[in-house]
């Protein structure tokens, strides 16, 4: 099986990359599915039922998030009815799954689990339970369920968090994607006992950018240690970043365009 992961989609730039990049991207590699991280998809942060759907539009089958998944309002009324995980970790009774069993039809039934880091964000995770033993906890409560791939994406700052937990699981998942710092890795590799790993899958979105905001804005914020009202560069170029993984030949290569 054939599965490709995009990177966190990012306003509208990056919503208008997928549309143009990933139609060819799946028909020139004969994708089976398609995962991607939508945290920043919607204004830059949250998603709205409609660009879930835009998105499905353009092919994509799954999506995993972060620690701006609750930033749009009225998510309580539409999350149950998207396919999005938020993060495992949060705490009992957060709105939504932090996992799916997703069936794929003729290739059989993939697990996705969507975890936060311990490290950074700010202290959105202060409540959130160790992603380490709430991952065991998941993998314990699925082991008899029939499941044909098991992909993690392990939404951390830290690249030591990334890298513990990588081999924390390797040989027990298939695959452990890093999400969040929107900075695509080159280090796409298979570990020791079988698990195929990236660091950081990347963004899709405007790349003149910090991070997907406007330059100026972001080096105000270093020069004054002032926070500053966010605005998301819409000009310029424009990546694409992704992993494919191949769950046969156990292979993970990346995949990225420049539009």
């Amino acid at each position: 099986m054939k599965i490709l992961y995009v990177g966190e989609i990012v306003a509208k730039p990056g919503r208008q990359t997928v549309q143009k990049v990933l139609p060819e991207i799946i028909k020139e590699h004969k994708v089976d599915v398609v995962f991607a991280n939508c945290e920043n998809l919607s204004g830059g942060r949250g998603i709205t039922e409609e660009k879930i759907e835009q998105m499905r539009l353009a092919g994509i089958d799954y999506f995993t998030s972060g620690e701006h998944i609750f930033h749009q309002r009225g998510l309580e009324d539409f999350i149950d009815n998207v396919p999005v995980v938020r993060p495992a970790n949060y705490p009992e009774g957060t709105i939504g799954e932090g996992y799916k069993i997703i069936d794929v039809g003729k290739n059989g039934k993939i697990l996705l689990i969507n975890l936060l880091g311990l490290t950074s964000f700010g202290g959105k995770n202060a409540f959130c339970d160790n992603p380490f033993n709430k991952v065991d906890e998941i993998l314990e409560k699925t082991k008899d369920e029939k499941i044909d791939a098991r992909i993690v994406d392990f939404h951390a700052e830290a690249t030591s968090e990334k890298y513990s937990m990588g081999f924390y699981l390797d040989g027990r998942v298939d695959a452990l994607i890093g999400s969040h710092t929107h900075v695509p890795t080159c280090d796409n590799m298979l570990l020791p006992k079988g698990t195929m790993y990236v660091t950081d899958v990347g963004m899709v979105g405007a790349i003149d950018s910090s991070l997907g905001v406007k330059v100026d804005i972001a080096i105000k914020m270093f020069l004054t240690a002032m926070n500053q009202r966010f605005e998301w560069e819409s000009a310029g170029r424009r990546a694409f970043r992704s992993v494919l993984l191949d769950t046969e030949d156990k292979s993970i290569k990346r995949i990225d365009k420049l539009i």
